[in-house]
């Protein structure tokens, strides 16, 4: 071994360090930001020590940096923050179809390969395609150029089970005769992509989030098998880390939304949208921004529930405004976020921190449940299904089972919505006919700001 390959030995080790410290830190908002630092350090490195290795061509990789940072730096400056779930999304597309690239150039390159290279090539090829396909509805349904709701046909399972056992079946052909069996690896990437796109579009709008990081797992896993082909020791480990934390973050989620993964990827979830088996009645109280603040200013707490809606209307920075003013007026103020709320995961945590909410106003499920029969006024800002009651109460509904934030038990209710539509699983809410819920109707950030004016004028 040479003292360039010593080198690059090295640099991969402290590249992977950093990734490994930098996963660990952004389990917390208040690290978070340190954490993509240390993560992108630790990316430029294994660049730079990767490009020390002979035989590149430098031209290519040089046009390929410049292109690719300038959509990179494009879309981190002018992509919004409501768009953060499709990019994620699609970028998550993009890192697949990478993958599935260096699948296919390696084959290309050198057919004959050891049988468990050719299975490395294949797979990056298969879990690439599915990734690139999958991601493309992702973004599709996140972004609402297709619609969110679940795809539904006869015997779609089974056509499912059918494709995915004879893309398998083609492996172990392909396996055997790399070279006779190239029509049948051209044919199986195809049909990977059909599957992608079998497997997305079943899955409704409640259960995006999950889908995103699923789609994050898979993309890792491609990368990791693509670091097996070109045998490169820093991508194994970073697509690996990608794709046992996808699976963890997949799995968390679906714990906290009372619902098996398997149950997700085919359980067709908001198939029944906008149908609720439960007939909800009562009468809508609606409240103007001057009974409102009336209500806050004799209130010892208050607890702000986030969803997506704040994401559209941009609310966060006006929220924080008003709960500082809440704060210097001795109510004890939080903030809770529900693990499935918004259009991907965290995505009220990056919210709430761009706005620089303290880290610990900042509560879980389980603590704001505990603590909302003695909240004052619980403030839902956009949020539909993940404070819906039906999930509780009813069980012919699509979201029955999944754990939710109990606004209903608060003394009162404020819930800042446009309009009576229902959320993005399409099913209808009956806490807003709750004797204790008050409708405050119109843009959340400008209600939020009549609010912060009714205080600043008293």
């Amino acid at each position: 071994m040479t003292v360039m390959d010593q080198i690059i030995n090295i640099s991969y080790i402290v590249a992977s360090i950093l990734f490994i410290y930098g996963l660990k830190m952004l389990g917390r908002q208040d690290t978070a930001r340190r954490a993509n630092v240390i993560s992108s350090v630790g990316m430029l490195i294994a660049i730079v020590a990767t490009l020390l290795l002979k035989g590149l061509s430098y031209q290519w990789i040089i046009i390929g940096m410049i292109v690719g940072s300038a959509i990179g730096a494009y879309a981190a400056r002018a992509v919004k923050m409501t768009a953060m779930p499709e990019m994620v999304g699609l970028f998550n597309g993009f890192g697949g179809l990478a993958s599935l690239l260096v699948g296919m150039a390696e084959y290309h390159l050198h057919q004959h390969r050891p049988a468990e290279t050719l299975v490395s090539i294949y797979l990056t090829v298969l879990i690439g395609a599915v990734t690139f396909s999958g991601s493309l509805i992702a973004w599709g349904k996140l972004s609402e150029k297709l619609s969110g709701k679940p795809v539904l046909f006869r015997g779609q399972k089974l056509i499912n089970g059918i494709l995915l056992g004879g893309i398998l079946t083609m492996g172990v052909w392909f396996t055997i005769y790399p070279v006779e069996s190239y029509p049948l690896f051209i044919t199986a990437a195809a049909l990977s992509l059909v599957l992608g796109v079998l497997l997305v579009i079943p899955i409704g709008g409640a259960d995006m989030p999950v889908v995103i990081s699923l789609l994050n797992s898979y993309s890792g896993l491609a990368a990791a098998m693509a670091g097996f082909i070109i045998q490169n020791n820093v991508l194994i480990v970073a697509g690996c880390l990608v794709g046992t934390s996808g699976l963890i973050l997949t799995q968390i989620m679906c714990k906290a939304m009372n619902r098996s993964l398997a149950n997700v990827l085919f359980g067709g979830m908001g198939a029944t949208a906008g149908v609720a088996s439960a007939q909800v009645k009562g009468d809508v109280k609606a409240l103007g921004s001057n009974d409102a603040y009336y209500i806050l200013e004799a209130a010892r707490s208050v607890m702000f529930v986030p969803g997506y809606g704040m994401a559209v209307a941009q609310a966060q920075h006006v929220v924080r405004e008003l709960g500082k003013i809440l704060e210097e007026n001795g109510v004890e103020v939080t903030y809770a976020v529900h693990p499935v709320a918004g259009r991907m995961p965290g995505h009220m945590n990056v919210l709430l921190a761009e706005a620089d909410v303290p880290y610990e106003q900042l509560i879980e499920m389980e603590t704001a449940n505990s603590m909302m029969p003695s909240v004052d006024v619980a403030i839902v800002i956009g949020a539909n299904d993940v404070v819906n009651p039906a999930a509780r109460e009813d069980k012919g509904s699509p979201i029955y089972g999944m754990p939710i934030i109990n606004v209903d038990q608060a003394k009162t209710c404020f819930v800042l919505k446009r309009s009576m539509a229902s959320g993005f699983a399409g099913i209808e809410n009956p806490l807003f006919f709750c004797d204790n819920t008050r409708m405050l109707f119109g843009d959340a950030k400008t209600m939020v700001q009549s609010l912060v004016g009714e205080f600043k004028g008293s």
